[in-house]
């Protein structure tokens, strides 16, 4: 089946309110969203070759966490994890992420990925979402995360503990993923802060081939099984810090195992011209 009909035909089956002008509450484009996921389907069917494990662990109704790990400079990962969630599972579901406040400033950019259903990273919106039973989708380790180098692929930056206030105040599950191979597809071997802050950017992620663009590395993403906490979101901050604990540590076996599967791939890279 050809990927438009499949982004469209998801986009169809999604349990989401639109309207007769093909809008929801939130201002998600029905248009948009088949445009944007289209575009992307087709690198991640045939370009990334992404593959999902686990993806029955992601609840197929309800509110629910994603909660996992950034790979690769340019935050390919975030689209793939929204792509697997709308073509890997049945019925499809729309992973909604937190886009960091900068791409509201890139023009175009902002606006389409707002109508494709990424909103600004404020709390507001975030315990909005849940509380309306969509899926959230966020990087605990922020900018931070997509900041790491490609030697640093398969480790972990520190995580944030707002998702886990979250998660308690909504009593929304929290799925761990891990995803692999974006620190291949785009493995950066330096960030430029002082040329980041020129374009209003936490920085420039460098690739040793020059270029700025993405390599057709084969990208898995894992799901893990729900994770439920007991509280209200008011813990003291050594509970709320255990919590966190065990979230990273489940996408930190999962990268190690990733790692250890992936390992007799060999990763060839373009020589420096």
């Amino acid at each position: 089946m050809r990927i438009d009909k499949q982004v469209r035909d998801a986009v169809n089956r999604l349990d989401i309110p639109f309207n007769s002008l093909g809008l929801d509450p939130y201002g998600i484009s029905k248009q948009d969203l088949v445009f944007w996921g289209t575009a992307v389907g087709a690198f991640y069917r045939w370009y990334f070759s992404v593959s999902s494990r686990g993806i029955e662990n992601v609840p197929a109704q309800g509110r629910a966490m994603l909660v996992g790990n950034h790979s690769g400079g340019i935050a390919i990962d975030a689209a793939m994890v929204v792509m697997s969630c709308l073509l890997d599972m049945d019925p499809p579901r729309l992973a909604q992420g937190m886009a960091e406040k900068f791409i509201n400033r890139v023009p175009l950019l902002g606006r389409l990925a707002n109508r494709a259903g990424m909103l600004t990273g404020l709390p507001e919106h975030a315990d909005r979402l849940l509380e309306d039973d969509r899926l959230l989708l966020v990087f605990p380790e922020g900018a931070r995360g997509t900041a790491k180098l490609f030697k640093e692929r398969h480790s972990l930056v520190e995580f944030g503990t707002g998702f886990i206030r979250l998660a308690l105040k909504t009593k929304a599950p929290i799925v761990p993923f891990a995803v692999l191979g974006g620190g291949e597809a785009f493995p950066t071997v330096a960030n430029a802060y002082k040329l980041g802050q020129v374009f209003g950017l936490p920085y420039v992620p460098i690739v040793a081939y020059g270029l700025p663009l993405a390599l057709p590395a084969k990208i898995e993403i894992e799901y893990a099984p729900p994770l439920r906490f007991a509280g209200t979101g008011n813990e003291d901050d050594t509970v709320v810090h255990g919590y966190v604990d065990k979230v990273k540590e489940v996408i930190a076996n999962m990268l190690t195992a990733g790692a250890t599967r992936r390992r007799g791939e060999p990763l060839a890279l373009p020589e420096r011209s």
